[in-house]
């Protein structure tokens, strides 16, 4: 068996580009769209390191939408800094289900960006 099936198909990192650090304690949601709504399939909290590697359990991902929701005004709220996003919301697409999909949160108090990371 490799070490692929044995850790979390989707991870997240989160990293504070305005203090250059991981961004601990951030809530993270994980969900997959279903109709027209998205169903909650997992959350996290980003560890001192600034990730999330246990959203999903090995073996249960789907091909499908899926949308990671950063609660990033907890975590400015926490670091007694004002920020403009409540949240930071990433949609993304699976269509392989064997491959692992890492997604990065670079994050700033006015701003952010993603992609998709190995």
């Amino acid at each position: 068996m490799s070490t692929t099936s044995l850790r979390s198909p989707i991870t997240t990192h989160v990293l504070d580009t305005a203090r250059g650090c991981p961004a601990a304690d951030v809530p993270v949601r994980l969900e997959r769209q279903v109709g027209d709504g998205f169903e909650v399939i997992g959350r996290g909290v980003t560890n001192r390191d600034g990730r999330v590697a246990d959203l999903l359990p090995p073996g249960t991902l789907a091909a499908g939408v899926y949308r990671i929701t950063f609660e990033t005004g907890a975590y400015y709220e926490s670091c007694a800094t004002p920020g403009f996003y409540p949240y930071a919301q990433i949609v993304f697409v699976v269509r392989d289900v064997s491959q692992h999909y890492h997604v990065p949160l670079l994050l700033s108090p006015y701003g952010y960006s993603t992609y998709r990371g190995s």
